[in-house]
């Protein structure tokens, strides 16, 4: 039988298309919560990491799913943890659940939304204000929207660049100082990007468009099945530019970093396919059919075992900067992954630092 390799050659075993538009078109429905599924690694995993007392860490998009797991995790070991958050019920729900948890957690709610430039710039504010002596010891640029609508953002760019890449380019950059106050006092501080699989599928460069005032003008909304399993529909390339933009910031940063001599990392992570509610919000506006996302989520991982390459890159002991971490597929431990082509290379690189800076309207000389 004709067999269907796209989407599943990012690492799990191929799937009869035949058989999977049955699944997929069988199940119908809605998809309103992430599938529960069993953690294999993350037990293990967590109980090896390092105490993080006296450490600081701001996390972007912590209300659920990876960013949540992370930052309860470093609560745990006893980081300061800022929750980078828009303001709602969400991020009210995520602190206490932490705070109930962990009784002696430190954890700060920061307001931030990075569809809003000037709200990044005033969350950095905040930030630099309480922690202008001690630094900041991690970053981690978790928060990510998948799939969403070819709307701009109050700053005319595309919602899903701005929100996935561009603000937390402009985070990064107005939080430098205190990451390299943090490198100075305690040896090191890091740096952290959250990617996807997705990064390398559909297999395209890094386009310029995708960083400039183009929002509501980046190919639209249409798909079909078969552009939704091949992620070959703008709604899919619109994503797939994001999670690229992530990984090649995140070399363009080491190389800045690594030519100054710099005790600050760059690393980046994937989560492979973890179920969280990144896959819900997408079935509710429009970009995954909601029998797709269900079966999609029977190749997944639970969302603590989708973390482990984030934490891995934000404490791990033995990561290093210029790493990508995470599965080698869909599922599985995080290792240190060779980075694809279109990560490192220099054009897109040069390209993506240009056009960030012009976006966030400012030079950002390392």
């Amino acid at each position: 039988k004709k067999r269907f390799s796209g989407v599943w050659s990012w690492g799990c075993s191929r799937v009869e298309i035949s058989g999977f538009g049955h699944l997929w078109c069988t199940m119908g429905g809605s998809y309103s919560k992430p599938r529960e599924i069993s953690s294999v690694y993350f037990p293990k995993f967590q109980s090896e990491l390092p105490d993080l007392t006296g450490k600081v860490v701001a996390i972007t998009g912590c209300t659920t799913g990876t960013g949540f797991i992370a930052a309860e995790t470093c609560a745990k070991l006893g980081a300061e943890v800022l929750m980078l958050n828009r303001p709602s019920s969400r991020a009210d729900n995520a602190l206490k659940s932490i705070t109930d948890k962990v009784p002696d957690a430190k954890v700060i709610p920061i307001p931030c939304d990075l569809g809003d430039f000037s709200s990044v710039k005033a969350a950095a504010k905040e930030i630099h204000t309480k922690y202008k002596e001690k630094g900041l010891d991690v970053l981690v640029n978790n928060a990510g929207i998948m799939a969403t609508p070819d709307i701009a953002s109050v700053d005319g760019f595309g919602l899903e660049m701005q929100t996935n890449h561009l603000s937390h380019f402009l985070l990064t950059k107005e939080l430098f100082p205190l990451l390299e106050i943090a490198a100075e006092k305690r040896g090191e501080s890091r740096i952290v990007n959250h990617s996807s699989e997705a990064r390398k599928m559909p297999n395209t460069p890094l386009n310029g468009s995708h960083l400039e005032k183009n929002g509501g003008n980046l190919g639209g909304d249409e798909s079909s099945f078969i552009s939704t399993l091949t992620l070959s529909s703008p709604v899919w390339e619109r994503y797939h530019q994001t999670k690229l933009a992530n990984c090649v910031f995140t070399f363009a940063l080491h190389d800045k970093l690594c030519a100054r001599g710099s005790k600050v990392k760059a690393l980046v992570a994937h989560p492979g396919l973890a179920a969280t509610n990144l896959q819900v919000t997408s079935a509710s506006t429009g970009g995954m059919n909601p029998g797709m996302a269900k079966a999609l989520m029977y190749f997944a991982q639970s969302a603590e075992d989708g973390t482990m390459g984030l934490l891995q890159c934000a404490v791990g002991t033995d990561a290093e900067s210029g790493q990508l971490r995470g599965p080698k597929g869909f599922t599985g431990l995080a290792v240190s992954l060779p980075p694809e082509p279109l990560l490192t290379d220099p054009i897109a690189k040069e390209t993506l630092w240009k056009l960030s800076c012009e976006a966030i309207g400012s030079d950002w000389q390392l």
